[in-house]
């Protein structure tokens, strides 16, 4: 069963209130409720629900969701995530066509799929990322895909065979700093991720790569620097970088609320490194505003070859 975490309301008064810049209004939009009506009809999940996203009031009002696939319980228990931990859910078959039917119904453009994390599985859920990638690009073949996946960890020929499904993004967030790793995301391995991320570069150059982190967990400065000197060095092209804020007083604790004015501290030395795009706000997350993220990605690529001189792949 899985270990659904529950927060008394006694408990949850002496959590140290949000800043004025991280309060957002409670989704009750005519095209809030159509959206959540159309992924419970399609039976998916989504990780702006399962996580407990801020901004799912302002992109399900744009009918924008985040499908979460291979069901809604993780076989592993970080310390930052919502979603909840226990015995997986079996795999849906029907999955990747129930997606392609609502990305069709909504009319998008682009598509960010993620999930949880599968370590059951002898692919960790590799073929139903490729699965959904193929319903797509039969149905909606105009729809650009983004895959925010596992880390695939000692699941072999599991990245390759995603890569070669060919999204036109693939995306693994670090989520945080080295030293942090063992207390806020224990089942994975910092360089493990790094790798996979410079594995996909490596399997296709053309494709973009996408790569976040939270702060506010207790990392220094320099580390988030060195995270992105990491990441550069892996030629990942996007970087996204928000505040972390605690689900239930179960998780781990917030240690400081960065301000506006860090953020953007760090979207200017990010982009000094190199990185193609970059979004660092108080309510950033992978997913957030993707769409248009991407199509700026796009054009700040193409300006960069052309300033070159070099051909653009996607010409």
């Amino acid at each position: 069963m899985a270990d659904s975490i529950v927060t008394p309301i006694k408990e949850r008064a002496n959590r140290a209130p949000k800043p004025p810049w991280l309060r957002v209004k409670a989704p009750n939009s005519p095209e809030y409720h159509a959206t959540r009506k159309l992924m419970r009809s399609h039976k998916l999940n989504t990780v702006c629900e399962e996580a407990a996203c801020p901004n799912i009031g302002q992109c399900w009002s744009q009918g924008h969701a985040t499908v979460m696939i291979l069901g809604s319980v993780c076989t592993r228990a970080c310390a930052f995530c919502n979603i909840a931990t226990g015995r997986p859910d079996q795999l849906d078959p029907h999955e990747p066509e129930e997606l392609a039917r609502a990305v069709e119904s909504l009319g998008l453009t682009h598509m960010v799929i993620t999930s949880v994390d599968r370590d059951d599985l002898a692919d960790g859920g590799a073929g139903q990322f490729v699965r959904c990638i193929e319903c797509l690009r039969e149905t909606t073949p105009d729809t650009t895909i983004e895959v925010l996946t596992p880390d695939f960890r000692n699941k072999k020929g599991a990245l390759k065979a995603v890569i070669a499904a060919k999204p036109d993004v693939f995306n693994h967030n670090l989520e945080t700093v080295p030293r942090l790793y063992t207390e806020v995301r224990p089942g994975a391995r910092y360089f493990h991720s790094l790798r996979l991320l410079d594995q996909a570069k490596a399997l296709d150059p053309n494709m973009f790569t996408k790569s976040g982190v939270m702060v506010g967990l207790g990392e220094e400065r320099r580390e988030i620097l060195q995270v992105m000197d990491d990441l550069r060095s892996a030629n990942v092209d996007f970087i996204t970088i928000g505040q972390y804020l605690q689900p239930t007083p179960r998780h781990h604790e917030v240690i400081r609320f960065i301000t506006p004015d860090e953020f953007k501290d760090y979207e200017r030395l990010a982009y000094a490194k190199g990185f193609l795009m970059v979004s660092a706000t108080p309510l950033t997350r992978s997913s957030y505003f993707a769409g248009d993220d991407f199509a700026r990605l796009r054009a700040n690529r193409h300006a960069q070859l052309s300033k070159r001189g070099a051909p653009d792949p996607e010409a």
